[in-house]
């Protein structure tokens, strides 16, 4: 997790996008694809990491034990940097394993006060595993911590710096009692198996990727000092600020018919779900370079529907809406979840220029051949060359310069 990994390159707009990314963006996009990097089929996780982390909300990322939801996480919290807190959920977690111990000076003093140091309420970005394990007492005063950003318990009142919580369940659960909770998590992501056609990538990931030391599941990882680069948090909250300055207008009708088509085809989304949807959507076009959102911006829309199922009658629902959206910073995402041309364009010329820059020149090694290889047959295979983006063709010459020399 130590590697250090150039920023992708800032590439011209493709035909009909906008101007190309800000430097926040830009700087966001390549701690993320860092972090994605010997993660095979997680590229969505991190980037919905950065997503939400963008909006202000949270996120949710359901599957089965074994499939990287924990490493995926970790590694986008070391790149974002900042105070950082992680913890294994179950039915006899404590209070005070969370949220810090009681001030025992204070208690002396006949004040029921806690120590929060290191702990949940003062970090910047969480992760609880198996979160809908947690008891009552948990449960409540973790809904006040996530909705408000306020930590209450005893005499203790403090303003949490929290951007992200992101919780991880291996099913959702079944008791409506926890429907208010897990309400809180806007965004779901839903996490299978890595696919047998890429069980080698997998293994291969696994021997080379560094592994680093563990906390045991007992004890919380204490909320640690920033190790990513420096000033990545602060372009992280110059990110979110912009975000909640986002022009919406432009997009709002466009949303309100998605979100009753939405609805209209048995998607659940409350009235509160579907007004924060839009800091989703605010937050997708920051990311793509841009103060006002538009069209291109709701691929986000399928991430708010609460189940595997419903998701994809979500991205079916609106197949014809996102056609023709994109992202700059989130392309793996983006794509996934429009389908669109332009999002495999994007995420296309991302790769190739990443693949191009880290060789440098003639790559070593067959596998390193057949990567920039693959890459290039998928752009012949996915664009015809007279409808091929000037900047796909551009990268597409220099992958041909490579790996068939003259």
């Amino acid at each position: 997790m130590t590697e250090t990994t150039a920023s992708p390159t800032p590439h011209p707009a493709i035909a009909g996008a906008d101007p190309a990314p800000t430097a926040d963006a830009e700087l966001i996009a390549a701690a993320v694809a860092a972090a994605g990097r010997g993660l095979v089929e997680r590229e969505t996780v991190a980037e919905v990491v950065a997503l939400c982390a963008v909006a202000g909300e949270h996120l949710l990322v359901v599957g089965p034990p074994g499939t990287a939801k924990s490493e995926a996480v970790r590694r986008v919290a070391e790149r974002l940097g900042g105070r950082y807190f992680e913890y294994l959920l179950g039915r006899f977690t404590e209070p005070n394993e969370l949220f810090g111990p009681v001030d025992l000076r204070r208690l002396r003093e006949g004040r029921v006060e806690f120590e929060t140091a290191g702990m949940l309420p003062e970090a910047e970005v969480a992760f609880l595993d198996e979160v809908f394990l947690g008891s009552t007492a948990v449960l409540n005063t973790l809904l006040g911590l996530l909705n408000e950003r306020v930590f209450r318990r005893g005499g203790t009142v403090l303003a949490s710096p929290l951007r992200i919580c992101v919780g991880a369940t291996n099913q959702l659960p079944e008791d409506p009692a926890l429907a208010a909770f897990a309400d809180r998590f806007l965004a779901r992501v839903f996490v299978e198996p890595v696919a047998d056609s890429r069980l080698e990538e997998l293994l291969e990931a696994g021997r080379h990727r560094a592994e680093p030391a563990r906390v045991p599941a007992s004890a919380p990882e204490p909320a640690s000092e920033p190790a990513a680069p420096g000033g990545m948090l602060a372009a992280l909250d110059r990110l979110a600020a912009a975000a909640r300055a986002c022009d919406l207008r432009p997009v709002t009708p466009l949303l309100g018919g998605a979100l009753r088509r939405l609805r209209a085809a048995g998607v659940p989304i409350s009235d509160r779900r579907a007004v924060r949807t839009q800091n989703l959507v605010a937050a997708a076009a920051v990311l793509d370079g841009r103060d006002t959102a538009s069209a291109r911006d709701l691929w986000v829309l399928p991430l708010i529907a609460p189940t595997v199922e419903t998701q994809a009658l979500a991205r079916e629902t609106l197949a014809d809406l996102v056609d023709q959206a994109a992202n700059r910073s989130l392309v793996h995402t983006a794509e996934d979840l429009s389908r669109s041309t332009a999002a495999r364009a994007e995420r296309l010329l991302r790769t190739a220029a990443a693949l191009l820059a880290e060789h440098g020149g003639l790559p070593e090694g067959r596998a390193s051949r057949l990567r920039l290889e693959a890459v290039l047959r998928e752009i012949d295979a996915g664009f015809d060359p007279a409808d091929l983006p000037a900047p796909l063709a551009g990268v597409r010459a220099g992958l041909v310069a490579v790996v068939s020399p003259a």
